[in-house]
């Protein structure tokens, strides 16, 4: 069924105040993936803060130019979905959405996205994705700070050690 200018209007609203409220956005293309695939993804991706919306590239492409974007230097083809939202954690919705696309392999890849407010390309968001969590990066900084005192208290240890032999 046909979708009115109302309808259309709507789906463009809700991507933009998404887009626009959301800590990153991620522009997914998506191809020959099953219902309860999509519902187990769509679920996981909820209990992190991330909506997953799938629509129309002409409408993706309004939303976008409401926000100031040229949709231009993205290549949005195919079926399209925009992943946003992740809260405090900017990587959320591209971390979560490359780690589907690892396990959907042929079916899930992600073309683009917004990050801190500018439109940034495929190899760009990927690496993004890649960054670890907010949790994992402050343990990881932790370790860094600690390092040197571990370090240090083994070198005592190892001379305390020697003393008593």
């Amino acid at each position: 069924m046909a979708k009115t200018k109302a309808d259309k209007a709507v789906v463009i609203e809700k991507l933009e105040k998404g887009m626009k409220d959301a800590a990153s956005s991620v522009f997914v293309h998506f191809a020959a993936l099953n219902v309860a695939d999509e519902t187990a993804m769509r679920r996981s991706l909820k209990e992190q803060g991330v909506n997953y919306t799938v629509a129309k590239k002409t409408l993706v492409r309004r939303a976008l130019s409401a926000l100031g974007h040229n949709s231009d230097d993205l290549a949005l083809e195919g079926e399209l979905a925009v992943a946003y939202g992740g809260g405090e954690d900017k990587t959320a919705a591209a971390r979560l959405i490359h780690e589907a696309a690892q396990k959907f392999t042929d079916k899930l890849s992600i073309i683009g996205g917004i990050f801190d407010g500018k439109l940034v390309s495929e190899e760009r968001m990927r690496e993004i994705a890649t960054i670890p969590p907010l949790d994992t990066l402050r343990a990881m900084f932790a370790q860094v700070i600690n390092s040197p005192r571990q370090r240090f208290a083994v070198v005592l240890s190892k001379v305390a050690e020697t003393k008593q032999s």
